[in-house]
């Protein structure tokens, strides 16, 4: 691999003008195919193999042009403080607002509250739903303006009119100007760590070129795959973040071999070929561990999971070419102002953060280490209180109308009727069809936490039935799951007296599939990540501890991050610091979102930490001194990567989804964990306390195992573009009699 990198690396180099333009030519096709094609479609959620899918197919099949997947405007209507909604005057101001809505284009129905009986005891609160016949991201100007003209009539009129449903949903950018503050606390570190702009620049500069190109390719298959515009959430966050960081490897091993007085081509395909192994190792870990999402079988994380995917293979593809080309324009401009200035010398001369503190790690590395995973465990200790769900209009913003128009829902007709559930009754082999409905009604009806049952609605055959039950509890509540499960254990009985069979389903039905889905993927998920990672680093760095320790260590940092998320999403911690108004379950596919992406972030750093140890250690240094060297070498880079990851990550907590901005701090927060815990603290001690065993292997696996050469051992450089390295004075030449000893490589290896 190294070999084949550094050629690659040195061709980048060698024809870079071709390799700019190639990827602006993709950037600007991809860009333009991307504004032609068609509009994205809206977010469906599908959940394959589950009760409440089957109902909504079952009804698709029974109540054909039913509307069913029309958008929905439930307009909520409130009287003014000590005045009622019966009154004359205000049921007037009602029937005209329904009456105008109805009027506009695309409408399939729409009801009045006052004939469906959509009013509170107190007559303060009523709602009407008009159902459209398209769904709302393909509702005309002119169908949403004639709602908006409606409800202003409403409200001029002294009534407070608000929109739930789909119709008008706000989407939130992704993360707003924190995303753009979020960049230039990058930018800074960055700044920071290179002492250059060029060096500074070239990362952020190259993560936005990939980004583009892998937003661009989305958006223009959006409809031929159906990918939504959420799809491009994930993809967006990881590729700017590791964009970033893969660029920045590359770029520091560059001044590293400039340094050591290798020419610019050299230092580039020497460069490529080492630091772009880890590079691609890295970014393999995350494809895979994305593309396993598909695992759990729920179409839109599939598609999340691969597009992210693919955003992945491009930060990895730029990093190897696009990053080599970009230095080849700036060959000095990135190197530090002393070697700028003519006065090159070691980035690393001499003790640095790094070396200090795996130091310290080495003086006393068991309390440490015991300290380390405690802190973790603590924090992970919320994880035992997880609830999975799906946050609804109830955690959006109170400035928005469909949190309003929610709360008034709640108010006026109990927290459950936000969260109804529908009954698909099929009695097409049932005897008397209406008296098996009239049954199921009559035991939903005697449920206990279910507060009003509807009348059934036949469809044309007469053979189906869809009921409405309105729970006790809100749609989030543990009582509203607990009351799920007991109308369905409710089924066989139902079955047995009628010949009917019903089936649960509606938004609040789903989410609680989805959970439940989510939840018995979980462990074979991550069964499959944990094997996976073991296997690769077992390949990889060539020893038993090393994967068995990155394994674990990977375990306690999803943990931990897992348990703050619990603690700020669904404690409320510290909620108001980041703009969180609701607490509510965890996301359901938030713990296989951490899964897949922590472990992929994890292998970045472990595979650049380590791998430098190795590289020490392979080269004649001890166990102890290779960890202090390959901290000496690495760690500023891994702080200044991890530092621009949570950056990024945290650009994300401004968005106003919660679903975006749960995501965004669930990861801020396992980089932080995962970096500075797991890697940079019990990474060394857990290396010191093995000491020569950390790097074992049997000698029977050893000879099956394949080479990676992760370290870039083997680069075959032509023998013209050998440097005749002189260290403290001694010329050698790179052959079988004459291989460098670690003392000569000191100033290499010990930078």
């Amino acid at each position: 691999m190294a070999n084949f990198l550094y050629r690659l690396g040195r061709l980048s180099f060698q024809r870079r003008r071709y390799v700019l333009l190639l990827w602006i030519a993709a950037l600007a096709a991809l860009s333009f195919a991307a504004v032609k094609a068609p509009a994205a479609p809206e977010d469906t959620f599908s959940i394959p193999g589950t009760e409440s899918q089957r109902a909504f197919d079952l009804l698709d099949e029974r109540f054909p042009g039913s509307g069913v997947d029309g958008a929905v405007a439930r307009l909520v209507f409130r009287a003014p403080e000590g005045q009622q909604l019966t009154t004359e005057q205000n049921r007037a101001v009602v029937e005209r607002v329904v009456t105008e809505a109805s009027a506009g284009p695309q409408v399939a129905t729409a009801t009045d509250p006052f004939q469906a009986g959509a009013v509170s005891e107190d007559a303060a609160t009523a709602y009407a739903t008009v159902v459209y016949t398209e769904g709302s991201t393909d509702l005309t100007a002119a169908t949403t303006e004639n709602l908006k003209r409606a409800v202003a009539q409403g409200e001029a009129a002294g009534l407070t009119v608000e929109i739930g449903g789909d119709a008008l949903a706000t989407r939130p950018a992704a993360g707003g100007a924190t995303e753009a503050l979020g960049i230039a606390v990058a930018a800074i570190v960055l700044l920071v760590t290179f002492g250059s702009l060029a060096a500074a620049g070239l990362p952020l500069l190259t993560a936005i070129v990939g980004v583009g190109v892998g937003m661009a390719s989305i958006m223009a298959l959006a409809s031929t795959f159906g990918l939504s515009s959420t799809t491009g959430t994930l993809a967006m966050m990881l590729g700017l973040a590791v964009g970033i960081d893969y660029a920045v490897f590359v770029v520091s091993r560059y001044r590293e071999e400039r340094a050591q007085g290798h020419e610019p081509v050299e230092a580039v395909a020497v460069a490529t070929g080492a630091a772009g192994s880890s590079v691609v190792f890295a970014g393999l870990t995350v494809v895979i561990a994305l593309g396993g999402l598909a695992i759990v079988r729920v179409p839109m994380l599939t598609k999340m999971g691969l597009a992210a995917a693919g955003t992945i293979v491009i930060a990895v593809l730029i990093a190897l070419t696009l990053v080599p080309a970009l230095l080849g324009f700036c060959q000095r401009a990135v190197l530090p102002r002393s070697a700028r200035r003519g006065r090159p010398k070691a980035e690393h001369h001499g003790p640095n953060a790094g070396t200090r503190w795996a130091r310290l790690v080495l003086r006393r590395p068991l309390p440490i280490l015991v300290l380390a995973v405690l802190v973790l465990v603590v924090i992970a200790l919320p994880v035992l209180d997880l609830r999975l769900g799906s946050s609804g209009d109830e955690a959006k913003p109170t400035s928005t109308t469909e949190r309003r128009a929610y709360d008034d829902l709640a108010r006026g007709f109990g927290a459950g009727f936000n969260g109804p559930l529908s009954i698909v009754v099929d009695a097409a082999a049932a005897d008397d069809p209406r008296a098996a409905v009239t049954t199921t009604i009559r035991t939903l009806a005697g449920t206990p936490g279910v507060v009003s049952v509807s009348t059934a609605r036949f469809n044309p055959a007469g053979d189906t039935a869809v009921i409405t039950a309105v729970p006790a509890a809100g749609p989030s509540d543990a009582a509203t799951r607990d009351l799920v499960h007991a109308i369905r254990a409710e089924r066989a009985s139902v079955e047995a007296a009628t010949g009917a069979v019903f089936q649960v389903t509606g938004s609040t039905a789903v989410n609680i599939d989805m959970a439940q889905k989510v939840q018995d993927a979980l462990l074979p998920y991550l069964a499959v990540v944990v094997g996976l990672a073991f296997l690769l680093l077992l390949v990889l760095f060539r020893s038993v501890l090393v994967p068995l320790k990155a394994a674990l260590g990977f375990l306690l940092s999803v943990l931990a991050a897992l348990g703050a998320v619990v603690a700020v999403f669904q404690w409320g911690w510290l909620a108001g610091l980041i703009g969180l108004e609701q607490t509510g379950p965890i996301m359901s596919m938030m713990p296989i979102f951490m899964v897949g992406i922590v472990f992929g972030l994890a292998m970045d750093y472990e595979v650049f930490l380590v791998a430098r140890m190795r590289e020490a250690h392979v080269h004649g240094e001890s166990a102890r001194n290779a960890i202090v060297s390959g901290f000496g070498r690495s760690a500023r880079v891994v702080v200044a990567a991890a530092l621009i990851m949570m950056a990024v990550f945290s650009g994300f907590i401004g968005a106003g989804e919660p679903m975006i901005k749960m995501i965004g701090f669930g990861l801020a927060a396992a980089v932080l964990l995962d970096a500075f815990v797991v890697r940079m603290t019990i990474v060394p001690a857990v290396l010191a306390l093995a000491g020569e065993r950390a790097w074992w292997i049997p000698r029977s696996l050893d000879r099956v195992l394949p080479s990676l050469d992760v370290e870039g051992e083997a680069l075959g450089r032509p023998a013209s573009l050998e440097p005749a390295a002189e260290v403290r004075g001694t010329a050698w030449a790179e052959t079988p009699s004459a291989r460098p000893t670690a003392e000569s490589l000191e100033p290499t290896f010990r930078r």
